[in-house]
């Protein structure tokens, strides 16, 4: 020890090196944890002296250069080894029987307290680093008096907030032990000096818990007598508690940032503090309750989880009945909530979204207060669920403030991609096995953080949860609200009522599983089952009570002004003339869409409310579903689609079109009723459509009454268009599913017909010499011109009855007579009743009406389909030479399905009736694709670039056409030549294996016609030569064919 003070007393202090002075403090540290147990009083006092000139630079007066951190660090801990507490283990087994530690540490707090010694124990309070705010930390707990705690606190809280803010760091957040350790001498020196047992004590403030309190207290009719102030103390006195309340809730105020800090050893500070705070000074701090309480609120919505549960637990434990600040915590949260609610309505116009989300985090950690604990209604927590239920019950006012709210709640959608045709359709007939159905998000325009929406959402939610049925009352009044009417108000109230019952049976609409229901009430039921039913008629335009979106008229009560979130400069006119100016047009307010898409939300929810008594409703909702998929908005599209997956769900179907199966007669109905004189919808004949397509090949069981009721529309609206193009297409798919079983397919017997061989080469020419030589004579034709007269139907002896049995006979063994099975019955109804519609103004409805035909010429036997195709053939001549080019498309696609079906049947009529109008068809194409945008630019080139043009589908037609006409026949000569002039530029671009079928039976024509194309000198074929059109390689792999097929 000596060496170490001879250097302190031969040098001034100011003269030691930072170096030489930090390793002489670490060695006083080193010494002082033996010489604690037996050093005196003087001795313990010049250290800590010694140690504290150090720490606050009191070395000696004047400009002095500061200490390193080092070295102040060096005489923290030194400092730290005098004040700790220790005990008996710690004492050194060198030391004979020492005093007890309690009474070493005892002796030097007496000391610490005198008048003497405070002055001394004051300068040393400066806060430098974790070491210094440790220090600080036993300091206030074990030597600073509760008397003088009151003369160093408003420096102790201003020095702590400006540590835990990072006041003065010059980058970002302070660290989170430095944090944590600011916030705990905080904690120890509010609660020593303002705390409720000290001021108790002290007599400033009064624990009323009984009668009895309340007698002392009146009884007490004298002025306390204040106790002599005291050197270096400040005297607690009322008006210094309110003064310092006051100046205590403007601390607490500016540490709310620390709220956000990245670190959850700040946030549990944050948490210790807000909790002790409430339990120890809820008598002498009411004002900071509100306040600590916000601080655990939003600490338990952390994503940190050992805050949230701090936090947490600290809440539960504060409202818990035992807790002595239970009831008026409650009460403030309570308040809270609806300061909180009252408080929206001003903020999210003002685009505060960090605070409108700070404040909804808030509710909904007060409603988990609820939620969590057990519903039997016990503890202090029924209280808290009965004064969110009485908020939105009819007391609660909902009409007042509720208004205001959806005044400024305006929804819009975010950009998205609009497709020609819906994703949901696209995804009802293509299947879901990859997706899972959402609504798509309504974002309110107001706020620009999604986060912000996602916690409004949550606080809607919980609250229904926690207030239970006594919210159902809200839900019924923001029904009536969003049900008649369509402005923006109307979808905000849908939607606000949508999220409240959400929370009242606990779940939430987006979630795609059905969860376990935490409530299970006969009123929610017969609440759900209205709404379903409310919701349904919003859908039924003719409904005499409801208000069209043009009509809307303000409400009087709405006397909140428009606020208006304006960017930019606004341009004064130049002339600055005064007076009236152009009246500004209200603005728009109507939203059906947004409307059909919020209420499509409640329909899903109260699925999910019902489950299987859901099926009652469906013969009133599943229409507005199914309208809504057919909508050509994308998103209620969507939302259609999401609720009809959400209703199959929650009923339990495997499928939607399980459930549209089930309940198929209920679609009908609805369609049926929609479909009347009375009541006609343009859109129920897409609902029938994408119903069927839904249902695939099951809905064969229901084609009959779809098919007579199809039929019964078209005697009542056949003049009208878009009403029979619909049921055409239905009609269409109905054959188009009927077509897809591969049990109704007709089986047709390939005719072979007559085997054409051609003969050797060598006597080819001796056989056209004989025939040339004899070509004029017609003598070895003799005509036989006896009259024989009438001949007899049948032979003689054969009686009547044996003739009916005969035909009977043949009609059984005749293969077109084959019996027709119910499903061709329906598609021969179908064909028979539909032909008549060529004739049809409507050239889509004509179209339409011969793609129908197309698809239903594989299903039917040719018994049931020749009939009406020899009475429509007129008909479909004449669509040959339509005016509408898809028209012409449709009628080939008719003639070359009926040709590879039935070629026996139209080989006939193919060469006589439609190969005229195909030459007159492949002139105008000519000149068409001549002057088309699509056509090909290479010089001679034929055709257009796609494959998809009315151009590319008619010679792709016709050339199938003509190749079933040739199948097996022995074509004309003249028309063989003809349609091989025709045909060959084809192969200018590709080859085409219709010409190397035609090839087999006219090779000599054949070869002569490509030859003669590609031919380079003079010669009697010379006008058949086209130069522009390369097919030379084409026609030597078909010259080449036919060398190997005839022998040529």
């Amino acid at each position: 020890m000596f060496p170490l003070t001879s250097i302190l007393r031969r040098n001034e202090s100011t003269a030691i090196p930072d170096r030489i002075l930090e390793l002489l403090l670490l060695s006083l540290r080193i010494l002082c944890e033996d010489w604690w147990w037996y050093c005196d009083l003087q001795t313990w006092e010049q250290l800590f002296m010694l140690c504290s000139a150090f720490i606050g630079n009191m070395e000696s007066k004047g400009n002095v250069k500061e200490r390193d951190d080092e070295s102040k660090e060096a005489a923290i801990y030194c400092l730290i080894s005098l004040t700790r507490e220790r005990g008996v283990e710690s004492a050194p087994t060198s030391l004979p029987q020492s005093l007890p530690a309690d009474v070493i540490l005892s002796k030097f707090l007496t000391h610490a307290h005198s008048d003497r010694f405070i002055p001394i124990l004051g300068q040393t309070l400066n806060a430098l680093t974790t070491s210094v705010l440790e220090l600080l930390r036993i300091l206030l707990e074990l030597f600073v008096s509760n008397d003088f705690m009151p003369t160093v606190l408003p420096g102790m809280v201003s020095t702590m907030s400006r540590l835990a803010l990072g006041i003065s760091a010059s980058k970002g957040w302070a660290n989170g032990d430095i944090v944590s350790l600011a916030l705990s001498v905080m904690q120890e020196a509010v609660i020593k000096s303002v705390g409720d047992d000290v001021c108790i004590k002290e007599g400033l403030v009064r624990n009323i818990t009984d009668l009895d309190d309340l007698i002392m207290v009146a009884e007490e009719t004298g002025e306390h007598e204040m106790p002599a102030g005291k050197v270096h103390q400040v005297v607690r006195t009322p008006s210094w508690l309110k003064a310092t309340s006051y100046q205590l809730l403007m601390a607490l105020k500016i540490l709310t940032p620390i709220v956000s800090h990245p670190t959850a050893a700040a946030l549990i500070a944050l948490s210790s503090l807000s909790s002790s705070l409430l339990e120890s000074t809820s008598l002498t701090l009411p004002s900071c309750q509100p306040l600590l309480a916000s601080f655990l609120l939003s600490l338990s919505q952390s994503t940190f989880v050992s805050v949230s549960s701090h936090a947490y637990n600290s809440l539960i434990r504060l409202t818990s009945p035992g807790s002595k600040v239970g009831h008026p915590l409650l009460q403030s949260l309570l308040r809270m909530t609806g300061d909180i609610l009252s408080t929206l309505p001003r903020l999210l116009p003002s685009r505060a979204d960090s605070k409108v989300e700070h404040l909804a985090g808030q509710v909904e950690a007060i409603c988990r207060l609820v939620i969590s604990t057990p519903s039997d209604g016990s503890g202090n927590f029924s209280t808290l669920s009965k004064g969110v239920g009485k908020l939105f019950g009819p007391m609660g006012g909902i009409e007042k403030w509720g208004w205001r709210l959806l005044t400024v709640m305006e929804f819009d959608l975010l950009p998205v991609t609009v497709m020609a045709t819906p994703v949901a359709q696209l995804m009802l007939e293509h299947g879901v096995d990859h997706y899972e159905p959402t609504f798509p998000e309504l974002t309110l325009k107001h706020v620009a953080i999604q986060s912000t929406q996602t916690a409004l959402e949550r606080m809607f939610r919980a609250l229904g949860n926690a207030g239970g049925e006594d919210c159902i009352y809200s839900v019924e009044w923001l029904a009536a609200v969003g049900g008649s009417r369509k402005d923006s108000r109307g979808v905000a109230a849908l939607w606000l009522g949508c999220r409240l019952l959400e929370g009242i049976a606990g779940f939430s609409a987006d979630a795609v599983r059905v969860d376990v229901f935490l409530r299970d009430s006969k009123r929610l039921d017969k609440v759900t089952r209205g709404l379903s039913r409310s919701m349904a008629e919003l859908w039924d335009v003719n409904n005499p009570d409801f208000e069209l979106s043009g009509a809307l008229q303000e409400d009087p009560i709405d006397d909140i002004p428009n606020i208006e979130h304006v960017r930019g400069i606004v341009t004064l006119d130049q002339s600055l003339r005064i007076g009236h100016g152009p009246s500004i047009t209200p603005r728009k307010t109507s939203q059906p869409v947004f409307h059909s898409m919020v209420a499509l939300q409640v329909l899903s929810v109260s699925a999910r409310v019902l489950q299987g008594r859901f099926a009652t409703m469906l013969l009133h909702t599943l229409y507005p579903v199914l309208h809504s998929i057919v909508s050509p908005v994308s998103q209620l599209s969507d939302s259609g689609f999401a609720a009809l997956n959400s209703i199959a769900s929650s009923m339990s179907y495997a499928s939607p079109a399980n459930l549209l199966l089930s309940n198929f007669d209920y679609v009908l109905d609805a369609v049926s009723r929609r479909l009347s004189r009375q009541r006609l919808d343009i859109d129920a004949v897409k609902v029938l459509l994408i119903v069927i397509r839904l249902v695939g090949r099951d809905v064969i069981q229901k084609a009959a009454d779809v098919v007579e009721e199809c039929f019964d529309r078209l005697d009542d609206f056949h003049g009208y268009n878009v009403v029979v193009d619909g049921l055409v297409e239905v009609l269409h798919e109905v054959i188009r599913i009927v077509e897809s079983a591969e049990d109704s397919h007709v089986v047709r017997e390939e005719g072979t017909g007559p085997v054409i061989t051609t003969p050797p080469d060598d006597t080819r020419m001796d056989a056209f010499e004989r025939w040339f030589a004899s070509r004029d004579d017609t003598g070895g034709y003799d005509k036989d011109s006896t009259e024989y007269g009438p001949a007899p139907g049948h032979s003689r002896g054969e009686s009547h009855e044996e003739e009916l049995k005969s035909d009977e006979s043949q009609e059984k063994t005749d293969p077109g007579q084959a019996q027709v099975t119910p499903l061709q019955a329906l598609t021969k109804q179908i064909v028979s009743r539909t032909i008549y519609f060529l004739t049809h103004e409507s050239a889509t409805t004509r179209a339409k009406i011969l793609t129908l035909l197309s698809s239903a010429v594989p299903v039917l036997p040719e018994s049931a389909l020749l009939t009406s195709i020899h009475q429509a053939w007129p008909f479909i001549l004449n669509k040959l030479s339509d005016t509408e080019p898809f028209v012409v498309t449709a009628a080939t696609g008719l003639v070359e399905v009926l040709s590879m079906h039935v070629g026996s049947f139209m080989y006939r009529k193919v060469w006589d009736d439609v190969w005229p109008r195909f030459k007159t068809l492949l002139q105008r194409l000519e000149v068409a694709d001549s002057k088309s945008a699509l056509a090909r630019r290479e010089p001679g080139s034929v055709g257009t670039e796609s494959a998809y043009t009315q151009s590319h589908r008619l010679h792709r037609s016709m050339l199938k056409t003509m190749t079933a006409a040739m199948e097996n026949v022995q074509v004309n000569d003249a028309s063989a030549w003809e349609m091989l002039a025709y045909f060959r530029r084809f192969l200018h671009s590709q080859v085409h294996k219709e010409l190397q079928t035609s090839g087999k039976n006219n090779a000599d024509s054949v070869w002569l016609i490509l030859s003669s194309t590609t031919a380079t000198d003079c010669s009697h074929t010379s006008f058949l030569r086209r130069a522009e059109w390369d097919i030379r390689k084409n026609s030597n792999v078909i010259l080449q064919h036919l060398q190997q097929q005839t022998g040529l």
